[in-house]
Parts: structure tokens; C-alpha cells; sequence
């Protein structure tokens, strides 16, 4: 079964470093996101982030660890951010959107959520 088999929306290809900043089309830096999150990213690989006052750069699932940067919530709704990198991720992209949290909960009883 297909991660966005449940999704409210369609997924797409994204560049985790944009091609206008110098990322390919390699199968390395390409990731598999759900629309929005990909509108939501735009062209960014870093973002500032308010707790440090410091530019972060966003999760890169080719490579790095998600149990690194990310926790579920106690009723696996809601996205945690670790990190300075998971923080700025949740934030950028939105994460715990609340069609997100209502998906993550409909989902659930299929088993299909949490993913593996």
C-alpha cells in the first residue's frame, strides 16, 4: 500500500536541495511529499530558525534520521520536532495542519499510521 493511499491530497517528487540551488535530479536528493509540503518548501533548504536566531537547514530524509529529529505526540497526531532541524521542518512545512492531525487519526485504525 501506496503512503498516500488515505492522503487528502496527491503526492509529488521534491527536490531536497532545490535545483535553482544546485540540486539534480539525482534519486538522492529527490523525496517523495505531499503537495502542500512541497508548496510549503518551495525553493528552501535552510530556514530561519526563531529559537537560535540561526538559518537551520530542513530535514533531509536521504539523509538523516527521522527518530533523530521527530517524535509522534502521545495519541501519534501531532509531528514533535527534536531538533533545531525537526523544529524548523514541523514549522516550514506545516506538519500538525489540522487536516493532517484529522488524516493521522482516521488513518490509525488501518494501521497504516504511524509509518514503519
Amino acid at each position: 500500500m501506496s503512503m498516500d493511499t488515505f492522503s487528502p491530497n496527491y503526492f509529488t517528487i521534491d527536490h531536497i536541495i532545490p535545483e535553482p540551488l544546485g540540486g539534480t535530479d539525482a534519486l538522492d536528493n529527490l523525496a517523495y511529499a505531499c503537495f502542500l509540503c512541497n508548496r510549503l518548501k518551495s525553493n528552501k533548504f535552510t530556514v530561519l530558525d526563531i529559537v537560535s536566531d540561526s538559518w537551520i537547514s530542513l530535514f533531509n530524509p536521504r539523509m538523516q534520521d527521522w527518530n533523530e529529529h521527530f517524535a509522534w505526540s502521545e495519541d501519534l497526531t501531532s509531528i514533535i520536532g527534536l531538533s533545531a532541524i525537526g523544529r524548523v521542518t514541523v514549522d516550514e512545512l506545516q506538519l500538525n495542519r489540522a487536516k493532517l492531525i484529522a488524516y493521522r487519526k482516521a488513518v490509525i485504525p488501518f494501521g497504516v499510521h504511524p509509518p514503519g
